[in-house]
């Protein structure tokens, strides 16, 4: 009697095993495209932040500084002048769900892209607005986007484009303020964080004005 070896017994139970690995791989879905960047400056980056989280298809945003000199900024360096950085957000987006061009028609219409001084009650360079482009695809979608809009307000638009360079993420509890349980001192007495969120919002008139601006047409404004 012949006697069946070992790897005799395996080589079925791995060809099932083999199969069956292919049937569900077949059943996966195809694996999501890889994700880009969208950096903007649109004043306050606790409210530009808390907007664009709100979109389908963003997967995170990060409150930072770029477009200066300084390397690795501090909040008060960059809000006291001189450092030439913005305060800004690097929106981290899935293409597949959420185009670059439809992030940039929505980041013109929240802010006033009419403003070269800053955005609303926030005064000074730091506050100022801008897109950050990385490559000429960037910048040309950039430009229409700028276009599109200077046309649609009949007014001149002001936000440069203006090339990538460092990004330095903003100090830990700048990130997601808006949903922040923490207690703190604001000029309103002692808040939550997310309470200190709307109360500044509201106060500095950043939604009275987009929506001035633009009407039905703003995505944010009273968010």
């Amino acid at each position: 009697m012949t006697r069946m070896s070992c790897r005799d017994c395996f080589k079925p139970v791995l060809l099932f095993a083999l199969i069956t690995l292919a049937v569900l791989l077949r059943a996966l879905p195809a694996p999501a495209s890889g994700t880009e960047t969208l950096t903007v400056a649109g004043g306050c980056f606790w409210c530009v932040e808390s907007d664009f989280e709100s979109v389908p298809g963003v997967v995170g945003a990060v409150s930072g500084y770029t477009g200066g000199t300084t390397a690795d900024p501090t909040y008060e360096q960059v809000t006291k002048g001189g450092s030439g950085h913005y305060e800004a957000v690097q929106i981290t987006f899935d293409p597949a769900r959420v185009s670059r061009e439809t992030l940039l028609s929505m980041f013109f219409r929240s802010v006033d892209p009419t403003d070269a001084g800053g955005q609303f009650c926030d005064r000074g360079d730091s506050y100022r607005t801008a897109i950050f482009v990385s490559n000429t695809g960037e910048k040309a979608q950039a430009q229409q986007a700028k276009a599109d809009a200077q046309q649609a307000l009949g007014q001149t638009v002001v936000t440069p484009i203006l090339q990538a360079g460092p990004f330095y993420p903003a100090e830990a509890y700048h990130q997601d303020y808006y949903k922040g349980n923490k207690l703190v001192l604001t000029r309103f007495g002692p808040k939550r964080q997310k309470n200190a969120y709307k109360a500044y919002r509201k106060a500095c008139g950043r939604d009275a004005r987009v929506k001035q601006l633009w009407g039905s047409d703003a995505p944010f404004a009273g968010s």
